[in-house]
Order: structure tokens, then sequence, then C-alpha cells
């Protein structure tokens, strides 16, 4: 049962919309994803439309186990809500690829990922998350879809504002709301929901907003969003923004016939009118200003260890274009992250609780540097560099719960396992046994 001030709110918002907009909130969820491109087609059978308005998004008529699916742990692809995809065109119509973007909000990653697909390895995403269990599914989401142009970051918003003023070309806040645009997927969501909620958020939002503001460049980007409906937190906080903080609200080139509705400030995608779940996007240029760009003091003597002359040697063989990374060891670890932004991301780990940058390559073991798992999920992965294991959907999945594959002809050491060619991980033959190097936090509990 939807809430009754719910209910009148939207009456009064919709008017005679409002019992379409209800019917369809009893109806069951669209399932949707989005296809890296890591694969050139869905991995498994399905009815399948692709969304409009994303070149990789894709309709699945009934959600499948996508549990079940090797290529699903792979990064393949993300089970992702189809409306909040139109933040691809924000970013095409006003975004240059050669950007650096933060996504404030960025757990679990969907829209994170979106964004380092879109701006390749000619940008920088920094994907910043305040909610410490969140930001570990985000880290592992973004280490899966392999994309070595990304920072994840756990620190507040205002960090941004302080250490990176006028750093960004572009920030996205998909701001935490009230939810109900999730009221079909989420029973919880329902029964959370209150105009007092809805107050409460609306007041995180702004704080939210003018926390980070200083960070964008003047004349940037800021995409606004929710997943709510209610005027309060979507159309009144972009009117805000824009009259408060000193911005130009832009419009979309959107076509009619996705049904997306245009309001007197942003877009909403409506369930009763899209075929996805409820969500608001607004585009902003904040007012352009003379600025002095920022001028980063990095220490001239980078932290971390020295890599050892043969060791650089070896694990630069397992890249494609080596010369594209730059190489940080710490501890036992080496850290591979785009060359062209080397001095901001030298910056950023002086000053911002970094999670992960770019990508894990290697891991001392002993004696020698071993591959770690994210080397694998990595684009930049030179797979020629490893002998391949293929595996069959069986032994597959059992790599994924962590568990011994059996013995193979492989030859002894470290082997590559792959499922239709994609990388898993890796495993060490050491001949009766290959024992299973899958991160263990991220092992299949139950099928």
């Amino acid at each position: 049962m939807l809430p009754v001030e719910f209910l009148d709110m939207m009456q009064q918002q919709l008017g005679q919309q409002a019992p379409l907009l209800f019917r369809a909130l009893e109806d069951e969820p669209v399932v949707s994803i989005r296809l890296n491109d890591k694969i050139d087609e869905l991995s498994f059978d399905a009815d399948a439309d692709e969304v409009p308005w994303h070149y990789d998004g894709y309709y699945l008529s009934e959600r499948p186990m996508f549990t079940l699916d090797p290529l699903f742990h792979a990064g393949c692809y993300y089970v992702q809500e189809a409306s909040s995809m139109l933040i691809q065109l924000a970013l095409e119509q006003y975004v240059p690829e050669q950007s650096v973007v933060l996504d404030l909000c960025a757990a679990p990653g969907g829209k994170a990922t979106l964004i380092s697909q879109y701006l390749g390895q000619d940008g920088l995403l920094v994907a910043n998350e305040v909610v410490r269990q969140r930001v570990f599914v985000l880290s592992e989401n973004i280490q899966k879809w392999g994309n070595g142009n990304t920072v994840v970051t756990h620190n507040s918003p205002a960090l941004f504002a302080d250490a990176l003023p006028n750093m960004f070309d572009c920030i996205l806040v998909d701001a935490p709301c009230s939810g109900e645009g999730m009221f079909r997927k989420d029973e919880q969501a329902v029964a959370d929901w209150s105009m007092r909620t809805v107050r409460t958020c609306v007041e995180r939002q702004r704080s939210i907003l003018s926390d980070v503001w200083d960070a964008l460049k003047p004349g940037g980007i800021i995409i606004y969003s929710t997943c709510t409906f209610n005027r309060h937190e979507d159309e009144e906080n972009a009117m805000w923004i824009a009259e408060e903080l000193g911005a130009d609200i832009l419009p979309l080139r959107l076509d009619p016939a996705w049904g997306v509705t245009e309001s007197l400030a942003g877009y909403h995608c409506y369930p009763h009118l899209v075929r996805g779940e409820g969500f608001y996007l607004c585009v902003l240029r904040k007012h352009r200003a003379d600025y002095t760009p920022m001028k980063l003091r990095v220490p001239r003597k980078p932290a971390g260890t020295p890599i050892a002359p043969d060791t650089l040697e070896t694990v630069r063989s397992w890249l494609h274009h080596p010369d594209d990374w730059a190489l940080r060891q710490a501890d036992r670890f080496i850290t591979a992250y785009p060359m062209q932004y080397k001095e901001l991301i030298d910056y950023m780990a002086t000053k911002f609780l970094c999670i992960s940058t770019g990508f894990g390559l290697a891991e001392e073991r002993g004696k020698f540097f071993a591959p770690q798992h994210s080397l694998s999920m990595s684009k930049a992965l030179r797979q020629e560099a490893f002998p391949a294991l293929e595996l069959n959907l069986e032994n597959a999945l059992a790599f994924l719960r962590t568990e011994a594959l059996p013995m193979t002809n492989m030859p002894l050491g470290l082997l590559m396992v792959t499922y239709h060619g994609i990388p898993l991980g890796f495993v060490k033959n050491v001949g009766a046994r290959c024992n299973n190097l899958y991160p263990n936090e991220w092992r299949i509990r139950k099928l």
C-alpha cells in the first residue's frame, strides 16, 4: 500500500496522470543490463530489446540467475536500471571525453562504470562513496569493469572543495533521496517513506551540493539526479542550484518517443511512460568566471618502494602499452594508474583516502611477484603473458566458489583461467591440483 501523503502529493503533481503512475508502481520491475566493451553481445539466451538512449543497454524479458553466469562475475555487463542510463546523453552532449569527472555518491557503481567507459583512457573518473560499507562494493565493481582510468575514494564532499578547488570538468551528484522511484522494486523504500524523510533529504542534498560546489570549475557541468519523483527533491533543488550556487539549467536532446517528461527544470522518467524505474535528471553549467588553475604540490620524492629493475621488466610485460601506465609499489603491492594523470593521482594519494588508484598489478609472494586479481579484470592486460586454462561452466562456477580445480596437463605455475575466452582470474598449478587465487571476499557463497 502506497503512503497516503505520497498519493496526495503525486495527484497534485501529475493530475490525471497520477492513477496511471500508481498502477505502474504495482507492476513487476523492469530488468535491464548494460554491456561492457569486453564483449560484443549478450552472454546468455534472452529476449532482449535495446534501451533506446544507450547503445550498450538492453531490456530483458525476465530476470535470469546472474549468479550462474561466470561472465557476470567477470564484469562483462552490469545490471543497471535503464532510466539511470540517461546520464550517457548528458555526457555526450556536454562533457568531452578528455575530462576529469567526479562521481560524488558513486556506490554501488552503475553510473561510475558508465562514466568510466564513456571517458576511456582520455579522461579520469574519481568515484567517491562516503559510506564505508558501500565503498568496497563500489571498488569491486570498478575493478571488475576493468577500466584503469578510475580512482575510488572514501571522503566527505567538503574535502574535494578544500583540496581540489576548480579541478573537475564535471561532477555527478546522484543524491541520496527518499527513493520513490524504487517503490516497486523495494518494499522497504515504501515503508520508510514520509514527508519528514523528504524534507530531511532536501536538506542533505543541498548540504552535499554546497560542500562540493567549489571543486567544480567555473563553466563546468553538474549533473544532478535522484531516484525519486517529488518536486521538493528534484525541480526545487535544481532551481536552488541555479539561483543560490550560480548555474544555468541546460536542455537535453531527447526523442519524444522515449516518454521522458520535460519539466520546468530537468527531466523525469515516470514508470507509466518510460520502460524503466523512477528517475530525475537535471544538467547545469556553473557560471563562468576567471580563475587560476590549482598548482598541485606533489612531494618530490614519491611515496612507496622503488621497483627492482627485473620486477619492473616482468610486470610491464603483462600490460598492453605499458608506457601508458605509471607504476607505484607500496609494501608488497604494485599498482598501475594512468600516466597522463600521474601528478593529480599522486597528489590525491597524499590528501584523500584512496581505496584504489587505477588497478592492482602485482603482489609480492615470497621471492617473486604474482599478478593481482584485478589485473585479470583489466582491459590493459596482455592475455598472451600467461598460459590460459579455458573452463567449462561447471568448473568456472567451482572456481568462482574458490574451490581447487582438478589437475591439468597445463604447465606448472601461474595460469590464467578463462570462460568463453574472457579472463576470470588466476590459479597456481602445483601438479596434483590447481590452487585457486580468486579473492575470497568475492566468492559465490550460494547457488
